[in-house]
């Protein structure tokens, strides 16, 4: 079973990044250089300071979902999604806003996901929207690949239907699992699992990482892709949880989302006992997040 302070530290990990992140969401480096030097306490923004958007509001809400289903169910992670949508969504992303609208307006999940993928062009297709929430399924499933692997692909598909977000919320959990079952080489052995069939561009971007990257050329976006690289490499070049977060969020670009995974990553790695506590203590829903992480890890067996 995933000890309660993995569990914890994933769920806390990512709130703390996307609390962290959200008022700088869209900064360049240099810009939240300017203005704080390096950012390390939370600040205003959208939210007050360790006010959470929808990265973890939805990862909420689905390790709600987990919880109370004894497993992962689709249809109820997204009738939670729809509710958080309906009650006045801070944060939320443009593709899933347009998925959740169609099943609003009577659309399943299934169709209004795979058609809203289909209809939209190249750079808005493939955003970071699943992989920022999917965390929580690795917590639930992480000695169980067989599950880990259909929910964290079914999840995604719930609003980001596209392969390269399908295999990446398999690739992060996966890795994120490894480390909470503390084995040696968690990312490589998450990419080494992927399918024939995963996309190259997906693993190309995440094979190097961490050795073989150069920090000067990561691209701090909200692509998928991107994404996923950015934070693999500061949740894996950090010694430890809060210089994880502290280096992704200040790289700029998608910062709350870059965060909220390195965070994730790093709640995995490290512990949710080696997260700030002055981090923790602010943090909005700080105790729903510690009581989830440890009935999270209850499931997992």
């Amino acid at each position: 079973m995933v000890t309660y302070d993995g569990g914890e530290g994933v769920l806390l990990g990512l709130a703390c990044g996307d609390a962290l992140g959200e008022p700088v969401e869209g900064w360049s480096a240099d810009r939240i250089a300017a203005e704080y030097g390096t950012l390390t306490e939370f600040v205003d923004g959208r939210v007050p300071p360790g006010g959470l958007t929808d990265d973890t509001e939805q990862a909420l809400r689905l390790a709600r979902s987990l919880v109370e289903c004894g497993g992962f169910d689709p249809d109820d992670a997204s009738r939670r999604f729809i509710e958080w949508f309906e009650g006045g969504a801070v944060g939320i992303g443009g593709l899933t806003r347009r998925v959740l609208r169609r099943i609003v307006d009577g659309d399943d999940w299934e169709r209004a996901s795979r058609e809203s993928w289909e209809n939209s062009s190249e750079g808005r297709n493939a955003g970071n929207g699943s992989v920022m929430r999917c965390a929580p399924i690795a917590v639930a499933y992480a000695h169980d690949f067989d599950e880990l692997t259909t929910a964290s692909r079914t999840s995604s598909k719930l609003t980001h239907y596209d392969p390269r977000c399908v295999y990446g919320c398999e690739l992060l959990n996966r890795a994120i699992a490894g480390y909470l079952r503390d084995e040696p080489r968690p990312l490589e052995d998450a990419l080494s699992a992927l399918p024939e069939e995963a996309p190259d561009e997906l693993i190309a971007a995440v094979e190097p990482v961490p050795d073989e990257i150069d920090p000067e050329t990561l691209s701090p976006t909200g692509y998928v892709v991107d994404t996923l690289q950015v934070a693999t490499y500061h949740a894996l070049t950090a010694d430890d949880a809060e210089s994880a977060v502290v280096n992704a969020v200040n790289g700029g670009g998608d910062a709350d989302t870059i965060g909220a995974v390195a965070g994730a990553i790093a709640g995995a790695r490290f512990g949710a006992s080696a997260l700030p506590d002055r981090w923790v203590d602010e943090l909005d829903r700080g105790d729903d997040l510690r009581r989830l992480g440890r009935e999270l890890a209850d499931l997992d067996t």
